[in-house]
């Protein structure tokens, strides 16, 4: 649906795309990044709004900036701001869009769907910050396109319609419509995505399923508790090669390695083996949040 290569974009002395490479299959894809990472202006590059300084970009095969006449009918665009009349009404300004479209979606339907209703009528300026998110979301959707661009769709949204979005966006999967959607929400991405980009300094660090990239991170851990000063040595000893066992705290215990069925037996075969019944035994899995900390780092970005 979507094809990155080499690309980069400098505003001045700056570069904010650096080399980046990124595919977005059939499906919903995530972007994620810190703030500065390079991630709208990937995206709305894709969308045609910004001209590569070099590399190539493909959009359901096309150039968007060369032949963004043929693109438009076909894709949905969601903006991180602006894109609306401010003085326009809600519903006419959806109205309006699906006009320009030649089968779009219920539009009374769509506002039922996204709580409009009630601020049809309020021009966009004097909407919430939520209701204009749900207004550009619904401006997105209503043409019936093959791939949506979504930019962070439910920054400011209360969890109901933050909920709503969430299924709105599995429906359109469901109907065939891909979704490239950028979110500084990892349980967003974790919930809709079938694959996640991790950008950092405007280059992919890392790209595959939620799934992939947790297995990719950090190993997960075993934890269980005891009496204190069990011997970590032993347990140690009965574990495959690339394990690790602690007690990091009286009567905590952690073992470290790639955790599976084999290993969680030895564990509590070795606990039976020393008169050791746990108090708790979990398995840690590691999140999408710890992997996205591990490949960009911890401190705050401006």
């Amino acid at each position: 649906m979507v094809q990155v290569q080499a690309l980069v974009k400098r505003y001045g002395g700056k570069t904010a795309v650096d080399g980046l490479d990124l595919v977005a299959r059939a499906g919903v894809t995530a972007v994620l990044g810190p703030n500065g990472a390079g991630k709208t202006t990937t995206v709305e590059t894709c969308e045609g709004y910004r001209e590569p300084d070099s590399g190539t970009v493909r959009v359901l095969g096309l150039d968007p900036v060369r032949q963004a006449r043929e693109l438009r009918p076909r894709i949905g665009v969601m903006l991180q701001s602006g894109g609306v009349y401010s003085g326009a009404r809600a519903d006419e300004m959806l109205r309006h869009m699906a006009r320009l479209h030649a089968h779009p979606l219920d539009v009374d339907a769509l506002i039922e769907r996204l709580g409009l209703g009630s601020c049809g009528r309020t021009s966009y300026r004097r909407l919430s910050g939520g209701q204009q998110q749900r207004l550009a979301l619904a401006m997105a959707v209503v043409g019936r396109p093959e791939l949506v661009f979504l930019d962070e769709p439910t920054a400011g949204l209360d969890p109901q319609a933050r909920r709503a979005t969430w299924d709105l966006v599995r429906e359109l999967r469901a109907d065939g419509v891909s979704v490239l959607l950028t979110t500084h929400h990892m349980d967003e991405a974790e919930q809709l995505a079938d694959d996640v980009a991790i950008i950092d300094a405007g280059r992919v660090v890392a790209q595959g399923s939620p799934e992939e990239l947790c297995r990719g991170g950090a190993e997960n851990t075993l934890r269980f508790t005891g009496r204190p000063g069990l011997d970590v040595s032993s347990l140690l000893k009965a574990l495959p090669a690339d394990s690790t066992a602690a007690e990091p705290a009286p009567g905590v215990y952690r073992v470290s390695g790639r955790i599976d069925p084999q290993l969680l037996a030895t564990v509590t075969t070795w606990c039976a083996q020393h008169g050791v019944m746990p108090d708790g035994i979990a398995v840690e899995r590691h999140t999408l949040e710890d992997v996205f900390l591990e490949l960009t780092g911890k401190e705050l970005r401006s």
